[in-house]
Parts: C-alpha cells; sequence; structure tokens
C-alpha cells in the first residue's frame, strides 16, 4: 500500500508539473506573440527608409532547423530565405517609402555560395534600373564576396585603413590519406569516372592531374565571371582587374580610389552622413532598416487558389527518413507525392543545392518526381551545388536553371570500403568468423576485400553509372556517347553546364518559379507556397531535446573527425553505391 502511494503521489506530480511546463510556454508563447504585434504596429516602415543588408548574413535557400542548443541559447541567427530576400529588393524598388538600399560590409565573414551571390547581385542590380534609387556601400575592408556584391553599388566607401582584397580564388583540399594508413585504417575504391575525385582525400596525398584540371577549370570560370561582372560594373577592363590581381593582391585605400574600386575614402559615419542626406533625415539616431525587418512586415497575406510551390532539396541525399538537414529519401519522395495530391498547386520548382549522396535515394526521389511530373510541370533550380545525386535527381525536370557560376555535373559513381583490420590487430583486437558461403561476410569492415569481391561491387557500381548515362541522355534529349564524354565524374560551372547541354538557361530561383507559373498557364493569377514547411519553434524545441548533447572541446584532430563524420557517416546507401561530391571546395 505504501509503495502504490508513493508511485501514485509520483504520478500525479509528474502530471502536475508536466501541465505547468505546458501552461507556462503557452503563456510565454502568448506574451511573445503580443510583444510581437505591438512591436509590428509600432515600427513598421515610415517614410524616407534605408534599407541594410548585412553582408555577412547567412543566406540560404530555405531556413535552417535549429539545435535545441540553439533554441534555448538563441546564439545562432535566423538565416534569411534567399527568394524572401530578392523579393523584398524587388518589393523596395516600388515602394515609395524606400529611398535606398546599404549594403553593410562591416564584417567581412561572408558564408554564402557565389550563385546565391550571383543572384542577389541580379535582384539588386534590377532594382538600381526600374527605380532610380541608390545603393550605398560600406566596409572596413573588402574581401572579393563582399565585394561581388557591393561592386553593383552607386558608391563604394572605404574605411581610410582598410584593404581590398582582389587577389584571386583558391581551392585547398585536405588529404587524409596518411593519417589513415598510420593509424591501420585501410581503404578500397570501386568507382567510374577519371574525374570522380570524391575519395581522393582518403586515398591520395595530393591532387590527381585530372582533379587538378577540373578544379582549375572550375575556378577559373567563376573568375572570369567575377572579372566580367565587377568589371563592368566599375568601368575597369578585366584584363585590368586580371593585372592588378596578379601583381598587387591587397590593395590599400589609396590604391583602390586611384583604381576606380571604391568612390570614398572614409569611415562608417560617413556612410551614415551620406544616407542621411538621402533620406532627408535629421535624427540624430538614425539607423537604416534591417531588410530582415522589412521582410517580416511585408510578407504577402494574399490568398490564391492557384499555387506555384517551391520545395527545397538541400543538403546531402540519404536512405530513409534521415535528419536534419539532409534529403532525406522516403521524407522527401513523401513530400514529392503530397504536392502531386495537392489541387492548388498547378506548377513545380524544385531548388536543388546538395553535393549527393545514396545512389538508392537519388533514384527514389527521381521516380516521384517524373510521377509528379506527369500532372503539373516541374522546373529545376540550381543553387551553389547541384551535382552527382543532386544532378541525377534534376533530370525529372523538364527545364534546369543555373547561375554561371552553380556547381553542377559530377555525373560518376563509387563506392569507398574502409576496413580496420590493422588498427583493430595494432591494439590487440581480433576476428574470426563462421559461414555458410564464400561471399557471406563480404560486407564486412574487418578485412580488406578480395579481388573476387572487389569485381562485385564494381559491376555494381558500372551499373549505376551506365544508368547515370541513360537517364542524362534521355532527360537532356543527347546521344548517349556524348553524356560519357561530359561525363566521368568531372564538375562543370553551371555557364559550361549551359554550353554542353547539362543545363536549359542561366537565371536563377526567381526565374525558375516564373517560367513554371508559365508553362502551368497562369499568367499572374498564383500565389507561391514553399515546401517543406516550416516547423514551429515549439515542434523544433520538443524534437530536438532527444538530440540534445554536449558539445566538446574542438581540437584539429576533433574538427578533422568532424569532417569525415559529416561527409561519411551519415552515408548509408544499402548497396555502399554513391552519386556524391563530398568536396566541400572551401573557395577563397
Amino acid at each position: 500500500m505504501k509503495q502504490f502511494l508513493k508511485q501514485t503521489a509520483a504520478s500525479t506530480l509528474g502530471t502536475l508539473l508536466a501541465l505547468c511546463i505546458f501552461l507556462g510556454l503557452s503563456t510565454f508563447a502568448l506574451i511573445l506573440l503580443a510583444i510581437g504585434l505591438a512591436s509590428i504596429s509600432e515600427n513598421s516602415i515610415k517614410n524616407n527608409t534605408i534599407l541594410s543588408l548585412n553582408l555577412s548574413d547567412l543566406i540560404k535557400d530555405s531556413y535552417s532547423n535549429k539545435s535545441i542548443s540553439q533554441i534555448l541559447t538563441g546564439n545562432q541567427r535566423e538565416n534569411l530565405k534567399l527568394l524572401q530576400l530578392t523579393e523584398a529588393i524587388e518589393n523596395a524598388a516600388s515602394d515609395k517609402k524606400i529611398k535606398a538600399i546599404f549594403l553593410d560590409g562591416r564584417n567581412v565573414n561572408n558564408p554564402n555560395g557565389y550563385a546565391n551571390l550571383s543572384e542577389i547581385r541580379t535582384a539588386l542590380t534590377q532594382f538600381k534600373k526600374s527605380s532610380g534609387k541608390k545603393i550605398i556601400a560600406y566596409a572596413n575592408d573588402w574581401n572579393e564576396k563582399n565585394y561581388y556584391l557591393a561592386s553593383v553599388a552607386d558608391q563604394i566607401i572605404l574605411n581610410p585603413i582598410g584593404t581590398i582584397e582582389i587577389n584571386g580564388l583558391a581551392s585547398e583540399p585536405i588529404f587524409f590519406a596518411g593519417a589513415l594508413q598510420k593509424y591501420g585504417v585501410g581503404v578500397q575504391v570501386v568507382r567510374v569516372g577519371s574525374y570522380k575525385s570524391a575519395v581522393e582525400p582518403y586515398l591520395r596525398n595530393n591532387l590527381s592531374p585530372e582533379n587538378k584540371e577540373q578544379l582549375q577549370k572550375l575556378l577559373g570560370d567563376i573568375w572570369q565571371n567575377f572579372l566580367n561582372t565587377v568589371g563592368n560594373s566599375r568601368n575597369i577592363t578585366s584584363q585590368h582587374l586580371q593585372q592588378l590581381s596578379d601583381n598587387s593582391g591587397i590593395l590599400s585605400a589609396d590604391q583602390a580610389k586611384s583604381e576606380k574600386l571604391v568612390d570614398t575614402i572614409g569611415y562608417y559615419d560617413t556612410a551614415t552622413s551620406l544616407l542621411k542626406k538621402i533620406s532627408n533625415s535629421n535624427d540624430q539616431n538614425f539607423a537604416p532598416v534591417d531588410i530582415e525587418k522589412y521582410i517580416d512586415l511585408n510578407k504577402s497575406k494574399k490568398a490564391n487558389f492557384n499555387k506555384i510551390a517551391v520545395i527545397y532539396a538541400e543538403g546531402t541525399i540519404t536512405d530513409g527518413k534521415g535528419d536534419r538537414d539532409e534529403i532525406a529519401g522516403e521524407r522527401f519522395a513523401k513530400e514529392i507525392r503530397k504536392l502531386s495530391e495537392k489541387k492548388d498547386v498547378k506548377g513545380v520548382v524544385l531548388r536543388i543545392n546538395s553535393p549527393g549522396g545514396s545512389a538508392t535515394a537519388s533514384d527514389v526521389i527521381l521516380r516521384e518526381i517524373k510521377r509528379l511530373q506527369q500532372k503539373k510541370p516541374v522546373v529545376i533550380s540550381m543553387g551553389n551545388t547541384a551535382a552527382s545525386g543532386g544532378y541525377w535527381i534534376a533530370t525529372g525536370g523538364q527545364y534546369i536553371f543555373a547561375q554561371d557560376n552553380t556547381i553542377t555535373g559530377s555525373i560518376g559513381v563509387f563506392g569507398m570500403l574502409l576496413n580496420l583490420q590493422k588498427l583493430a590487430n595494432n591494439n590487440g583486437i581480433t576476428w574470426d568468423v563462421v559461414k555458410t558461403g564464400k561471399l557471406a561476410d563480404i560486407s564486412t569492415n574487418s578485412r580488406p576485400k578480395t579481388a573476387q569481391e572487389l569485381a562485385i561491387y564494381q559491376k555494381q557500381v558500372n551499373r549505376i553509372y551506365d544508368l547515370f548515362l541513360d537517364k542524362v541522355a534521355s532527360s537532356r534529349h543527347l546521344d548517349k556517347e556524348k553524356v560519357k564524354t561530359i561525363a566521368q565524374g568531372r564538375v562543370w560551372s553551371g555557364q559550361q553546364a549551359q554550353k554542353i547541354g547539362l543545363v536549359d538557361q542561366i537565371g536563377g530561383l526567381d526565374q525558375a518559379v516564373k517560367y513554371a507559373a508559365k508553362l502551368a498557364k497562369l499568367g499572374d493569377n498564383w500565389q507561391l507556397q514553399e515546401y517543406p514547411q516550416v516547423k514551429s519553434w515549439t515542434n523544433t524545441f520538443f524534437e530536438a531535446i532527444p538530440q540534445a548533447t554536449i558539445s566538446s572541446v574542438d581540437t584539429p584532430i576533433t574538427q578533422t573527425w568532424k569532417m569525415f563524420e559529416k561527409n561519411w557517416l551519415s552515408l548509408n546507401d544499402p548497396q555502399a553505391v554513391y552519386l556524391f561530391m563530398p568536396y566541400d571546395f572551401n573557395i577563397r
């Protein structure tokens, strides 16, 4: 009886505690809502407003899912969504309350890829042309990514002791082969494609000639786009910019002005004084309005039966339901099936920003895209990267957009087979086996694969590669032999991809959306809807609780392990065959 009373009391107390937490959270949420509504009513956009875009903001295709620690501490700012940002810039052009846009480059960190930056730059260029309004840019130091955007401005201001970086692009991959050998981790590879370099960091100590060739071409295309774009805006020849890159690299403020790379040398107050003059403001506390606030205050509330859906495929492609920030085959295929059943969705844009991953999951997703296309038009929009498995799923669309500097292609297949025999033996660990057939333990990682086993894996890789070629040839209306010549695992810039037939048109996400509406014959009678739908912070909080972990101290070894874990341990293809370009090119 005593035990029963204890259990009853504990159960009751637990229930009451849970109820209190729930009511507390609910009350807290209502308070936040009330504060938010009051804030919106009090802080609406006023006349003569200057919009500010912080160039260090993370700009992604869709919102990132936050971890529990980020929810609790609030130490990660919400990223900006690319489509919302470009739409806000477009709206600001016709908004009489907006006088100008300020590009704030005081923080030199710019985490965004060149393809996304290109879309933002296009929107800023159109803003100037259609409205006649000014764009002002300021930085303590201009690095290349920030300057790529800033070069569109009417006035570029640089701190007197600042510099401008214009020394070209570089990629410096890290190689693990020596470390794996040192610790006794064996690596065997089966692959197709002499340019399929995903496995090189685990097999070599340097770049292969083929990989060096493709990287040189890729960086060359992106850099030439930089030179042409900046040169056109600043009325400087690309040849002269290249000379500055080769001979100076980093220019002082005085040099930058004499070379017409900047217009004014001054401090931040120089920029604010100019902005105050443009906005006719005498306010001592003058400050530009963050464009994020403008986005929040101008979210469309109109209802329309006709929808163009944008579904975001961002991250590594994995089998099953997957984790946050992955394109999980089962979960993503389900999202596509939902779109096919929605009568109000008249057209779909698949926005891809992925280096690929599982071959099986890629094909599961591709199947659903093709089924969807039988009912409604499907247009592909490529972001910073749409390579390997990312390009596999792109073949399901009827039209493909990419930016000049999108990284795409990588039509190749590989399997990487690790074994821990030496590592284990060196530490006194051994295995023994009992089996009913010669190949029963083919998937073991306790020993290297035999020649027969490697041949079996190679046969699987060859089969998937041949399927890849067929899918590209059929989708792009190309001869299979031609596809073979542009495949081999080679990566291409969007500019080159268009020339060889892998891409239809150079353009951004906004253009892809409008093209989908055109294919659906909707005219201007449609509304944008994005998928997957963003979860509320409470759902994210409770889903994140079981995954909460204590962070360890970062060291060079833990950072290396995290990179290895990010690239490989999440890969779970049932056949261990991958359409993957895990290179973090780290273009700088």
